[in-house]
């Protein structure tokens, strides 16, 4: 069984148009970070709703490729990330943790994406919801492992929840649905 979607169908496609498909992705990604609100510690960007977007578009195989793709880029020094930043060191930085959890977060999604819009936006609200977990984790295991607890690396919860999930809870919602909503619409044009 594949949870391939119906509105890209990767399964469909030459291994040449699957990768043509990851490339696009990781460019739509890498456009989307460059619309930032600046926060402290990390800022908000469009970055989560296009990784929703790339992962209920592509099902979870492509799409969980697609974000791997993004964070060698990134890795090898295209300036992919937030602000145009790029390299292991930005990588190993405040946003560490949510970089790896992107990839998790196109999968999840991608599980919700042929079971309709309710299924889609449960799917979408729970990868967002998902990525706290290591985007949480990677500050408080830096202040855990260099014995720190300033900066962006803390070991307070109140800290964490203050710092690195409050401000962002609501505009990930919001990303959420405008990911339902822009691929649901894509479905719609494309069956016409």
């Amino acid at each position: 069984m594949t949870h391939d979607t119906p509105l890209l169908r990767p399964g469909d496609r030459a291994l040449w148009q699957q990768g043509a498909m990851v490339l696009a992705g990781t460019v739509l990604i890498a456009l989307a970070a460059q619309v930032s609100i600046p926060m402290w510690p990390v800022p908000m960007t469009l970055q989560g709703l296009a990784i929703l977007v790339v992962g209920l578009s592509m099902g979870p195989r492509l799409g969980a490729a697609t974000l791997a793709a993004y964070l060698a880029q990134g890795a090898a020094g295209l300036p992919v990330f937030a602000n145009g930043a790029s390299g292991l060191a930005y990588m190993a930085g405040p946003t560490g943790g949510f970089l790896l959890g992107f990839v998790a977060m196109a999968y999840i999604a991608a599980l919700g994406a042929r079971a309709g819009l309710a299924g889609m936006l449960a799917a979408s609200v729970g990868a967002a919801a998902a990525l706290y977990l290591p985007g949480l984790a990677w500050p408080y295991a830096v202040a855990s492992g260099l014995g720190i607890d300033a900066g962006w690396a803390s070991t307070q919860a109140g800290a964490l929840w203050s710092g690195w999930m409050a401000p962002f809870l609501l505009g990930d919602a919001v990303k959420a649905v405008l990911a339902v909503l822009i691929v649901a619409g894509g479905r719609s044009a494309l069956r016409r």
